[in-house]
């Protein structure tokens, strides 16, 4: 829809202040902010992850935690804790950094199973349970994660069941050259993200969260996001496809993108365009078809070309 797209456009040249020839990655945030889907950030260190999620925290003026995960990093030190006080004798609850709007959680794989499964009510229902006590995040509430695909010592690989509570994986990968030397000319004397302003507010932000919900889908295109989604499952190469959640996530994600790109109905090539990194992290490859050297993007990319796209 036009509304989102005029703000939205506007969010996306003000990150690229900090984060240079990452257009599409950017885009694809700012598709899991419009429907409150986390993402999964998976890169070489020194790839701009990190800088990229303070960038789109500080565009919209929302809170920003940073996690530091590590092998000692507990449950409590990611939601909270009850701590006793002395001068009114009751307990106190003390809200750890996942209650923040933009949540940024450094080298998730190298938290202990307890602890990276402390986030799955977070990500799932919003909300985190501290002893007796429920409490909702605030909105919106957005968390990104990030791994590093190369060291893998001293690393706790994310189970599937978490792996599909995130709505995207995304990899920035390595900038060009030119776009390498903009970036060295940019931070030369000090870093854009230390000017970097916000440019909505958090009422407008909720409101085209709820615009984006509405952007139509045709029967035929949501006819053809489920054979993409139950093609995943029953290619022999699979041993675990994308599930329901996969499905009701690229329908929104293809909802999001359409408003971003100024129309209120969805096209298949929306769907084409989210569905590698909504659907490769929930795909598991047999054995052999990884000995072969058959990747997730590369089926999923198979699959595309071979699942009929309705026509108009």
């Amino acid at each position: 829809m036009k509304d989102v797209q005029e703000f939205v456009a506007p969010l996306i040249q003000n990150v690229e202040q900090v984060i240079v020839g990452k257009r599409q990655a950017i885009e694809f945030i700012m598709v899991a902010l419009l429907c409150e889907g986390h993402v999964l950030l998976e890169d070489v260190p020194g790839s701009g992850k990190t800088m990229l999620a303070r960038s789109i925290a500080a565009s919209l003026g929302i809170s920003f935690k940073r996690i530091q995960c590590t092998p000692d990093l507990l449950p409590s030190d990611v939601v909270g804790i009850h701590v006793f006080n002395q001068k009114t004798s009751e307990f106190e609850f003390r809200p750890g950094p996942v209650l923040a709007n933009v949540v940024l959680v450094d080298e998730i794989n190298r938290a202990m199973p307890r602890t990276q499964s402390c986030l799955l009510e977070s990500m799932q229902e919003r909300q985190v349970t501290v002893d007796w006590n429920t409490v909702a995040l605030p909105r919106p509430f957005i968390l990104m994660a990030t791994q590093n695909p190369i060291e893998l010592e001293g690393t706790f690989p994310l189970p599937e069941a978490q792996l599909d509570r995130f709505l995207m994986k995304l990899k920035l990968g390595y900038p060009s050259s030119e776009d390498e030397f903009d970036v060295l000319s940019r931070y030369q004397q000090e870093s854009p993200i230390d000017r970097l302003e916000s440019v909505i507010r958090t009422p407008e932000l909720l409101e085209l969260q709820a615009q984006a919900r509405r952007i139509h889908i045709a029967e035929p295109v949501r006819q053809y996001l489920v054979a993409v989604t139950r093609a995943t499952r029953e290619h022999r190469a699979v041993r675990l496809g994308g599930s329901t959640r996969s499905a009701l996530g690229l329908q929104a994600a293809s909802q999001a993108l359409a408003a971003c790109r100024g129309r209120d109905f969805v096209i298949p090539d929306d769907v084409k365009s989210l569905a590698v990194p909504v659907l490769c992290h929930r795909i598991i490859l047999k054995t052999e078809a990884r000995l072969k050297g058959l990747t997730e993007e590369d089926l999923l990319r198979e699959l595309l070309e071979s699942v009929p796209v309705p026509a108009e």
